[in-house]
């Protein structure tokens, strides 16, 4: 990981905004702070929120001395998550799964079993109640957007956009290139946690039924 120290940045009177190099360093310094905070090291701390490249820190009893010591925090790699991994069955039948194949040089059936050998990582959570942003593809799978965003998505709908996976726990506009279709239900309120998946999960996806190129 890079060595580049975080930058912290004061937000409202008990509130920091720590920004990383990149997502694996968010990942790493978002698990140290966990750490501390169930250590007991981080008095006051009600919220941690991890980005793509930035974690919150809400109710910091003090942030002008918390950000001073930041720099010199150890951070080790990122910690191996306790327990398994939650499996989602997928349908892999989305419309944009053959151009996805092709971006990637391969068959429709080879793509499938490259996003399905993976394992994830929930890196963080947002856009929508319940949508977790998966890393844990290798860099040289990472897709653009499509030029022009859909205005409804379906819910369950599994997709792609840079180096991340996620699944749209509800349906909504988005521009993600979809691969496929899970029944999981991804966000309820009647369940504790309402969120299925939660920074730091690990995550596979397994291919359920047969596998088409998409098309709609």
């Amino acid at each position: 990981m890079s060595s580049t120290a975080p930058r912290a940045l004061r937000v409202g009177e008990r509130a920091l905004l720590v920004e990383l190099a990149g997502g694996e360093e968010t990942e790493a310094f978002h698990a140290e702070l966990l750490r501390r905070r169930a250590a007991g090291a981080l008095p006051g701390v009600r919220e941690i929120v991890p980005a793509a490249r930035t974690v919150l820190l809400d109710g910091v009893a003090d942030p002008d001395r918390l950000a001073a010591e930041l720099s010199g925090w150890e951070v080790g790699p990122i910690p191996a998550r306790v327990g398994g991994a939650i499996e989602i069955p997928v349908r892999y039948d989305g419309p944009d799964l053959a151009e996805v194949a092709a971006l990637w040089g391969v068959s429709v059936e080879a793509a499938v079993r490259i996003h399905a050998a993976a394992e994830f990582r929930v890196a963080f959570c947002g856009f929508a109640p319940g949508f977790g942003y998966l890393t844990g593809l290798d860099e040289r799978y990472g897709v653009p957007r499509r030029a022009t965003p859909r205005t409804a998505v379906p819910a369950g709908s599994v997709a792609l956009a840079g180096p991340y996976t996620g699944v749209y726990p509800r349906s909504s506009p988005g521009g993600w290139q979809l691969i496929g279709t899970t029944d999981v239900v991804l966000w309820d309120t009647g369940r504790e946690p309402a969120a299925l998946l939660t920074p730091g999960t690990r995550v596979r996806f397994t291919a359920e039924g047969a596998t088409t190129g998409g098309g709609r």
